[in-house]
């Protein structure tokens, strides 16, 4: 260990003011995790071993809290000067959102990230505050690199990890959260933030601090990779873990092959040879139209993993099963994340150059999906099935299920990606009036490049709206809105001062899922152009094929 508490204790704060822990706590801190021994001690350790998380503390009974999670970070962080402690963003309640970045960096500001040249790897837990098995696996590797652990990922990675994104959710622990799930015991987060709102469904229309905190984090650290974390209480199958890659047909077609036929094959092989974890892609068994099938969930750029894919950057969609262990959960979570880390070091350069290459793809004129269903990928596959058995929770009385070590094969067809059932030609510029301030707001958060011009001379076509289908039910917070009509040239673009939004830039495929007004998670689907949607009226984002 380099440094431990004592250099901790010189200063008051940490990089960021609004996380500032007193020294009392922080003294207060270590000497709990440290069983109450002799910090000089311990100062001459060479790892972190006393350093546990709370579900190490508990045997996995308890979930880590806020503010001890905070402590961890601090003193962890500051046992290696290639670790940064700083934040992304606040919650509703104004927690600040944490974020160590691990690198050799000058510090975790986005300027020193990127300006290291380094591949960058953004990990994610606890979007689901209920689903703690990332937070917990995240703290267990932090502390690995604390330790002096994986020194060698430093010389082409740059890692940037948010352990607590649902902080607000995390603090809401009861014992009832996540019914049947096995464990903690103690209880666990909810699953939306403090605004009822799920931050899995909130990468478009970014409705939430967290969501406008998160995008703006892809945006400015723009990260080559990233993890998302999660636990799934599913079908009953005998995986340890399953995951995902980019559901959306619009990821470039380098990255969806890059992990289909090479990362997710061979982190599976990894994950059995080397931990003897079952792994396998997400599904479930529903039936559809009499069918039984392996079914993947959505592929709508609203969630994490889909939305990462649409920036045109590598996303992998982690899911501990529920009813394994807890235990289980955070430490089959722990050794993915290390394979996924061990595999992007390897493959750091041809990471970089296959993003380069998307990034250059010019894709104006192309036919892109703004509607999709599920389609079959595999005819036949041998899947792994399961057994539980319920037992009684022993604080509430409740049903819990429990994995049974069963593997059962079965065979059936897999429906794991999405093929478009609806598709709109990418233009070559999207014009959006400054008026429309919705719209030029969620622009700026995104990232996404534009130019402002007088709308005089441009020639446009418009979408003349015949009808609108409102949906029945509310979907966090909002009435989704179907828009219905047909393009048309006009000649003449609105009056006044527009934005330009050219398709030929990195995020084009995110702003053509944004603006167009068919897109089933488009800025028009989520109410974001309100009483501007009339029937018998133009569309009020136009788009132009001039180049």
């Amino acid at each position: 260990m380099q440094r431990l508490c004592g250099d901790i204790l010189k200063t008051e704060s940490t990089e960021t003011p609004t996380m500032r822990i007193s020294q009392t706590s922080i003294l207060l801190f270590a000497m709990l995790f440290a069983g109450g021994a002799d910090l000089t001690a311990r100062a001459q350790m060479t790892d972190l071993s006393f350093l546990l998380t709370r579900a190490e503390r508990t045997d996995y009974a308890e979930t880590t809290r806020y503010d001890e999670l905070m402590g961890f970070l601090e003193v962890a962080s500051a046992q290696t000067p290639r670790m940064h402690l700083t934040h992304f963003g606040y919650t509703v309640e104004g927690r600040s959102l944490p974020l160590v970045v691990f690198g050799d960096v000058a510090d975790g500001s986005p300027g020193a990230v990127r300006a290291s040249g380094k591949t960058r790897v953004y990990l994610q837990g606890n979007i689901h505050a209920g689903e703690v098995c990332g937070k917990e696996a995240l703290l267990m590797l932090i502390r690995e690199l604390g330790s002096g652990q994986h020194v060698e990922w430093a010389d082409s990675l740059v890692l940037i990890i948010a352990p607590i994104y649902n902080a607000d959710g995390n603090e809401r622990v009861r014992l009832d959260n996540r019914p049947r799930q096995n464990g903690p015991l103690g209880g666990m987060g909810q699953r939306p933030n403090a605004q009822g709102l799920d931050l899995n469904r909130d990468h478009m229309k970014t409705a939430s601090p967290e969501a406008r905190s998160v995008v703006a984090l892809m945006r400015d650290y723009d990260p080559h990779v990233s993890v998302d974390l999660h636990t799934t209480n599913g079908s009953r199958h005998a995986y340890h873990l399953t995951y995902a890659p980019p559901l959306n047909p619009n990821t470039p077609p380098a990255i969806d092959s890059l992990l289909r036929e090479d990362w997710l094959p061979e982190l599976t092989e990894r994950m059995k040879s080397g931990h003897d974890w079952n792994t396998y892609y997400y599904g479930n068994l529903p039936y559809r139209a009499g069918t039984e099938g392996w079914y993947t969930f959505d592929h709508r750029p609203r969630f994490n993993n889909n939305y990462v894919g649409l920036r045109g950057r590598i996303a992998i969609l982690s899911e501990a099963y529920a009813y394994d262990s807890f235990r289980n959960r955070v430490l089959s979570t722990n050794a993915f994340v290390d394979e996924i880390l061990a595999l992007t070091h390897r493959e750091a350069s041809t990471i970089q150059q296959l993003i380069a290459r998307v990034d250059a793809e010019i894709i104006t004129g192309k036919e892109l999906a703004v509607r999709s269903e599920l389609s079959m990928n595999r005819s036949s596959v041998t899947l792994l099935m399961g057994e539980v058995r319920e037992t009684t929770h022993p604080y509430t009385g409740d049903m819990v299920l429990e994995r049974l070590p069963v593997e059962i094969p079965r065979s059936m067809p897999e429906y794991g990606a999405f093929s478009p059932t609806e598709t709109s030609t990418v233009p070559s510029a999207w014009i959006v009036p400054m008026s429309e301030t919705a719209v030029i707001d969620r622009l700026n958060v995104h990232g996404i490049a534009y130019a402002t011009r007088e709308a005089a001379g441009l020639s446009v076509d418009a979408f003349r709206i015949d009808s609108l289908t409102t949906a029945s039910r509310e979907f966090q917070g909002v009435f989704e809105v179907e828009v219905h009509g047909a393009w048309s040239h006009t000649g003449n673009g609105p009056a006044g001062m527009v934005a330009v939004v050219p398709s030929a830039q990195p995020l084009g495929r995110l702003a053509h899922y944004l603006l167009d007004p068919r897109s089933d998670d488009g800025l028009a689907n989520w109410g974001l152009l309100g009483e501007h949607l009339k029937v018998g009226e133009d569309y009020p984002v136009f788009r132009s094929h001039t180049p």
